[in-house]
């Protein structure tokens, strides 16, 4: 190495930066979609209402670049970059914080599989005009309603706990008592964005619609 030269580490502003990209702006976009899909619950007319509205969002195509698929693209390779360099013990030390890095960097790959296929099927295969009917249709198939389940799961998982692990990466939470009111935050946003999504596609599946009754 030439005298004066200094070999930068540039893995530190990645992490940081795929850590962020995780809560914004994909963590708030995974909030505004489990809200918009909850139309699902109130009738087929509200949901394609809701969806309508979101296909005549001006600038529509580069904010959905932008904020949506090169965010997730980033966030999922490099993901896939820093689950295949790691090593994982969970074998040998069965400890909780070694379960939570496994689990954090398996349901990661699902979840990027899954969003990636629910983008695509959902998006493009129907030009941005998904429909109730269209979806309703769908989870009448028993392995699409077991893929979606496990989707939902493992991307409610990876979203809550990805919370904890950005609070602490980002200096947020630096005390044990703060660590731990994070992670039962994080604990919380795991079974709230589950129920949430299993509820929706039980409406789907059986075409009932339970937030109908006050929504009128």
């Amino acid at each position: 190495m030439p005298a004066g030269r200094v070999e930068t580490d540039h893995s530190y502003f990645w992490d940081k930066l795929q850590s962020l990209s995780g809560v914004v702006p994909i963590g708030a976009f995974l909030c505004e979609h489990f809200w918009s899909n909850s139309y699902i619950l109130v009738s087929p007319a509200k949901y394609n209402a809701a969806s309508r509205d979101l296909q005549s969002i001006p600038w529509r195509l580069p904010v959905e670049a932008m904020v949506i698929w090169l965010p997730i693209l980033f966030h999922g390779f490099y993901g896939v970059y820093i689950w295949w360099r790691g090593k994982s013990n969970v074998a040998s030390h069965p400890w909780m914080s070694n379960w939570m890095w496994g689990l954090q960097r398996w349901t990661g790959l699902i979840a990027f599989v899954f969003i990636g296929w629910h983008v695509w099927t959902e998006r493009f295969a129907t030009h941005g005009l998904s429909t109730y009917a269209g979806m309703a249709e769908a989870m009448q198939n028993s392995w699409y309603v077991l893929f979606y389940l496990v989707g939902v799961v493992a991307t409610s998982f990876h979203f809550g706990n990805g919370l904890w692990n950005f609070s602490c990466k980002w200096g947020i939470t630096v005390t044990k008592k703060s660590q731990h009111a994070a992670a039962y935050f994080g604990a919380a946003v795991v079974i709230l964005f589950t129920l949430v999504g299993i509820a929706i596609i039980i409406g789907l599946r059986l075409n009932i619609f339970p937030l109908g009754t006050y929504t009128q």
